[in-house]
Parts: structure tokens; sequence; C-alpha cells
């Protein structure tokens, strides 16, 4: 069994005044400087300036602040219709990862469109880089225990013992009962880390522009969709939580794009290889015709 002793703060009010940073918030801003760092250095390759990527970032930024608050707050939205001022509290947690995904596309794509920048090869770069990003971020909510589960008996079952985990706030896995949980954010790290391995390998293979995107958006939707089965949020309908249908709607999106529009590069090189055969050939026929 693994067990979680940490306070889920990494400096708290009694060491900087009434500053508090959290192991999810460090993380997460890790993760962020590390997409933005990676993504800015490979732009250079496809003729894209790194100061573009950073203006590009600063949208991407601020529209997944606000989509992942958006979707926290719809699916809590009975601790907020009594006091909506705290929707705008941001800094006192609460967000939604596929909030940020989406919300953050929107904004960097929305900024790149008027910026006259390329928002289907800007989400190429993006798209291997983004689930290492999240596996970075998701470390500290491991730390803080931010995700309620299902009981687990077995070895690699999780347990959060101290009191300001917010895991003492679910049905189990907390101090308040003691119970080992699924570790569903380990789950999906790993899942994470596979799709990261397909999208590499795939990166500059896959055609149009913009259809590694809508593959990580695909391959992340199937494995969330999947493992929200083993979480305790909030049921929606039909024994599904919000993050179900959202993946839903994705693969909904996601899948017939690919299908229609997505093309390897193996037939594009295949059809380039026989371009030098018919002109040949076209060639020898007019001399032919010339005779």
């Amino acid at each position: 069994m693994i067990t979680i002793d940490i306070h889920p703060n990494l400096f708290s009010g009694d060491l900087v005044g009434s500053f508090v940073v959290s192991w999810h918030g460090f993380f997460t801003f890790v993760a962020v400087t590390v997409a933005v760092f990676l993504v800015g250095r490979w732009a250079p390759m496809k003729g894209i300036e790194p100061d573009a990527i950073y203006s590009i970032a600063i949208w991407a930024i601020i529209g997944g602040i606000i989509g992942a608050r958006l979707v926290h707050v719809i699916d809590n939205w009975n601790i907020y219709q009594d006091d909506p001022a705290q929707i705008l509290a941001v800094w006192s947690g609460g967000i939604g990862l596929w909030g940020g995904i989406l919300g953050g596309f929107i904004g960097g794509a929305t900024y790149a469109y008027f910026a006259k920048q390329p928002v289907g090869v800007i989400a190429d770069l993006t798209a291997p880089v983004l689930p290492f990003a999240q596996s970075i971020g998701r470390i500290g909510d491991i730390i803080n225990g931010e995700h309620c589960a299902k009981p687990l008996d077995l070895f690699f079952g999780m347990r959060w013992e101290h009191i300001e985990s917010p895991a003492a706030l679910c049905a189990s896995g907390g101090p308040t009962t003691q119970d080992y949980v699924h570790p569903v954010i380990i789950y999906e790290i790993i899942w994470n880390m596979l799709s990261m391995a397909v999208l590499w390998l795939l990166r500059d293979r896959i055609r149009p522009d913009g259809m590694l995107f809508a593959l990580y958006l695909a391959l992340y939707a199937v494995g969330r969709f999947a493992i929200t089965f083993f979480r305790e949020d909030k049921v929606w309908a039909f024994g599904m939580q919000e993050a179900h249908y959202i993946a839903l709607l994705v693969l909904i999106i996601t899948v017939p794009l690919l299908v229609a529009r997505a093309r390897f590069m193996k037939k594009v090189v295949t059809a380039a290889a026989d371009i030098p055969e018919r002109v040949r050939g076209t060639r020898a026929q007019r001399r032919r015709k010339d005779r």
C-alpha cells in the first residue's frame, strides 16, 4: 500500500504571510514552463519565430485558466450558487483539466489566427508536449490528494493521511475513513506517457496540419473516459460524471475528423516517388511521337 503524509501546500501562511503555494500550483507552473520552452525551441524548425509562440502561450494560458475554472464551477455549481463571488477565487483551488486543455486551445488558436500564424502547425507542435506537461502537473495532484477515487484493497492502493489534505473531504481515501483507493492520477500519467510515445512517433507523418493535435485529443479522451470510472466525482446521468461527457463530445468531433481527413506521410511519399516515373513515361511518349 502507498501512504502519503505530506502537507498539501509547498508554502503556507506560517512561512510567508498570506501567500500560499500548493504542490499542485507549483507543478502546474513547472508543467506550463516546460511546455512553452519546448514548443518555442521546436518552432524554428517549422519556420516560426519563438517570440510568436511566447505571445500565443500567454493567451493559451489565459484561456486555459478560464476554461479550467469554468468546468470546475459547472461541476460544483451547488457549492458556488449561494456565493457566486467565489467563482473568481481561482487561488483557493478548483480547476478542471478538460477545461484547461480546451480553453487553452481556444485562447491560443484564436490569437494565432488573428496574428496570421499557422494554427494547425503550432497545434501539432504542442501535441506531443501536452501529455508530458500534464503528467508533470499531475504530480502535484498525487501529493495533494485532490481527486476522490473508489476504494482499492491491493498493494498499489493509495491513502492520504495529512489532516489538511483535500482527500479528507472524499467519501473514501482520506483521514476521515483511512481507506486505500485507486491511484487514478497514476493511471492517467501512465496513459499520458503511452499517448506521448504514439504522438512522438507520428510527428511529421500525419497530415494535414492539425491532425496530430486532433489525435492527441482523441487519445486523451479515450484514457480519461476509462479512468474516470475509478473516480468519485459527482454523477451527472447514467452513472457517468462530467469528464465522461466531455470525453464523449471530444471523441464525437475528433474521430470522424481523423477518419475523414487524416493521411499518413507514407502515402504522400509513395505518390511523390511515382512522379518521376510518370514524367519519364510522358517524355518517352513525346519522343516516340516526334519520331
